[in-house]
């Protein structure tokens, strides 16, 4: 029986390595860039994005189509209800003629289904044109070239927020990494208190002290793990990668410090600036609607109708006439010129107004905007500046408190501190590491948010 439970065991735990050892195998490696560069292809967000950029492409590509004619052709087959006989009515008014001159009368014409029925054919064409159909294909490209802006937004967007959520994905991995050392160490010193107990170094209280910061210690840690493992879920999402996908993280948190001239940031951003560029776009685009009704008020239309309509009764087409058919076609030209729309309370010059009136709210929004791009450049370059001071004092921190760690921690073995104390020193010299790894993370932050307001690389 025994051996029979001790195979069950090691089958177990063989098991449970290979499992592992599996989820090892089948997480995916990515670096920062490899996450950036899958992002960019299959995120979710950017896939809607790219039909919305399809729309304004086939959009602006087929603008024209709005000066094509208008062309339809029909076909009629008409029967009447009552059939009048005209060569009937006419044989009657000229057979007394006939008769008085000695010339045989025409003979009366027998009803027939036939004689209810006809064929009429039609293809009719017709074109209107107005300047301001000129102005509308414009605004289509202008259009397009405003969605071409809102893409590259949302790409470049997209970019930061993985870079931003990789680097506190490594953030939070460091933590958990600090708070797993802090629980070994807790464990190495409840094993080592229970041993010193037993040998009759330390009293009891000692070795339940120890254990208790152990056990309290476990929770804390459980906790993270799970946390972090749920946001590297949430991060493969995010990435556009399948569900239940794992990823493991290839990298570290090292800011490269970057020297910055806020004032030749600012010179040379604002021309380059999304938003800037998107706003202008707009601006152009209500520009071009304005010029569009303007047209189509102060300009005449053209109207081209051109049609041919033949049409043929069903006996002619049996008698085998000549030429049974007759053409009913027209071709008119004709300009057309609404005045209403020139009187100033017309509706038409009321949206001229409100477009007037819009063009100027958005160059007040695009004056107050660039004064806002200013202050954010200059806050974001102080801001990394901040930080990389931090950074210096944060380090000297961690090395300090690393120094006193290890004298507290020997000091705790030789038994000439207390279990308290080397807690103190332990917490301190993690809040030192995280104070220090969150600096650095604060930096790199604030790097990606001044490279995306500038929309361009600084390192």
């Amino acid at each position: 029986m025994k051996k029979i439970l001790l195979f069950c065991a090691l089958f177990a735990a063989l098991g449970f390595f290979a499992a592992h050892a599996q989820d090892a195998e089948d997480a995916a490696r990515m670096d920062i860039d490899q996450a950036v560069e899958y992002a960019l292809k299959n995120s979710y967000q950017l896939k809607s994005g790219v039909i919305d950029l399809e729309i304004k492409k086939r959009a602006s590509d087929t603008a024209w189509n709005s000066l094509l004619p208008s062309v339809q052709a029909s076909g009629t087959l008409n029967r009447t209800n009552e059939y009048t006989d005209q060569a009937g009515a006419m044989a009657e008014m000229l057979n007394p003629l006939f008769s008085a001159m000695h010339i045989p009368p025409i003979p009366p014409h027998e009803e027939t289904e036939d004689d209810h029925w006809s064929v009429a054919l039609g293809v009719s064409l017709s074109w209107n044109f107005n300047a301001a159909m000129i102005q509308g294909i414009r605004a289509s490209h202008v259009n397009y070239e405003a969605g071409l802006l809102t893409w590259e937004q949302t790409q470049k967007q997209v970019e930061r927020d993985v870079r931003k959520m990789f680097y506190s994905l490594l953030l939070m991995r460091e933590n958990l990494a600090i708070q797993q050392t802090t629980l070994r160490n807790a464990k190495s010193r409840a094993d080592q208190s229970e041993i010193n107990y037993r040998n009759g170094r330390i009293p009891q209280l000692q070795m339940l002290q120890a254990q208790v910061a152990y056990e309290n210690q476990k929770p804390a840690v459980l906790r993270q793990e799970q946390m972090f493992a749920q946001n590297l879920s949430t991060f493969a999402f995010l990435l556009g990668m399948p569900s239940g996908a794992k990823i493991e993280l290839d990298g570290s948190i090292a800011a490269e410090f970057v020297a910055l001239d806020a004032d030749a940031l600012i010179e040379g951003s604002l021309g380059t600036r999304l938003d800037l560029r998107l706003l202008s776009k707009n601006i152009d685009a209500l520009k071009l609607q304005l010029s569009a009704l303007d047209l189509s008020a102060y300009t005449p239309s053209l109207v081209l109708n051109y049609g041919i309509q033949p049409a043929a009764a069903v006996p002619m087409l049996k008698d085998g006439t000549d030429d049974p058919w007759s053409d009913r076609g027209s071709l008119s030209v004709t300009l057309a010129w609404n005045l209403t729309n020139m009187l100033p309370f017309s509706s038409s010059r009321q949206q001229a107004k409100d477009l007037k009136a819009n063009i100027a709210k958005l160059n007040i929004n695009m004056a107050m905007l660039s004064e806002q791009a200013k202050m954010e450049i200059q806050q974001k370059v102080d801001s990394l500046e901040a930080s990389r001071v931090a950074i210096a004092a944060s380090e000297q921190s961690a090395r300090l408190a690393q120094a006193a760690f290890d004298m507290t921690e020997a000091s705790y073995h030789n038994g000439t501190s207390e279990l308290l104390d080397l807690r103190d020193s332990e917490a301190q010299l993690n809040q030192a590491k995280l104070g220090m790894l969150n600096e650095q993370f604060n930096y790199l932050s604030g790097l990606l948010d001044l490279e995306f307001s500038l929309n361009t690389k600084i390192q």
